[in-house]
């Protein structure tokens, strides 16, 4: 079976400052983290990628990482708009900036998949392993039944943290089975002396390192794009015209489908460690993280 990996590289990445983060080079032989990405999904399986970018910086892409894989991997390209939301809502939020966030990004790029898919961020590095579960759980996907089964790679809070600033991470609730009960979008995380916490307003709230997050990493069945669709027409139906920043994200979307029953989500945990980059602070460190699995035989000093 066919698998397809999307990744989302549309963000403007407003902490990151200067540049475009998504085409940062970090690797030995100037390769960015999708390189990475993109190496080990093809180690896992996956023969289809769907870059989710915005028209901006199409030819700019294409130059650093499109062209460059085409040869390898299966490559289609979706772009990520203001104006790709239904007619009726583009005079009211005519005045809008910002981008509409990860679900309708998933949602742009519809009419390129054709079965069970995995989602990306663009800027992190997710590991080896996490691909591999990925790739189990599409070949173990189903997509009948009254409630559709999703999937997440989760990781764990205190290996997803950075030294230069908060972040954002959902935080989840898994049941015995490995079920996801409940996944909490918490911003403003930040490490500690103890560990991390949730800064809010003055106070710190301590949060438990060992806790799973998502960073992201989804399994949908196909069916989940009607979803996505029908979702993102009742979130700009309830936004306030003035609200400019609202976005329409996947973990809160997930996050309702799990309390309205109508879906169940497996999560399964990489024991990888995560690294990104939120911060232009934070690239010396991916960069030596690199570096180290290079040195190490984890991956050859040039991906291609």
């Amino acid at each position: 079976m066919s698998k397809t990996l999307v990744i989302m590289a549309a963000g403007i990445g407003s902490r990151f400052g200067r540049g475009v983060k998504q085409l940062a080079k970090v690797g030995p032989s100037d390769e960015l983290i999708m390189d990475y990405s993109i190496y080990d999904a093809v180690r896992a399986g996956f023969d289809h990628v769907v870059f989710v970018i915005r028209r901006d910086i199409a030819d700019e892409f294409r130059e650093v990482i499109g062209d460059r894989i085409a040869g390898r991997v299966n490559v289609d390209y979706a772009y990520q708009e203001l104006d790709q939301i239904p007619p009726v809502y583009r005079e009211r939020f005519a005045a809008r900036t910002k981008p509409w966030g990860t679900g309708q990004a998933v949602l742009c790029c519809r009419d390129l998949i054709d079965g069970p898919f995995l989602v990306i961020n663009a800027d992190d590095y997710y590991g080896r392993e996490a691909y591999e579960i990925a790739a189990r759980m599409l070949d173990e996907m189903t997509d009948d039944g009254p409630v559709q089964t999703l999937g997440m790679v989760s990781f764990i809070l205190g290996r997803t943290l950075s030294d230069n600033g908060s972040v954002t991470r959902g935080i989840c609730e898994l049941s015995e089975e490995g079920m996801l009960l409940s996944i909490d979008e918490t911003k403003n995380i930040v490490k500690t002396a103890d560990g991390a916490a949730a800064q809010e307003g003055d106070s710190l709230r301590p949060l438990d390192v060992n806790s799973p997050v998502s960073m992201n990493m989804w399994v949908f069945p196909q069916s989940f794009m009607n979803t996505l669709d029908e979702h993102f027409t009742s979130f700009l139906a309830g936004l306030d015209k003035d609200d400019l920043k609202g976005e329409y994200l996947l973990p809160i979307l997930v996050g309702e489908l799990i309390g309205s029953g109508d879906a169940q989500v497996k999560a399964v945990s990489s024991k990888d460690q995560w690294f990104g980059m939120t911060y232009q602070e934070d690239v010396p460190a991916v960069r030596a993280e690199l570096r180290a699995m290079v040195d190490s035989g984890v991956y050859p000093e040039s991906l291609y």
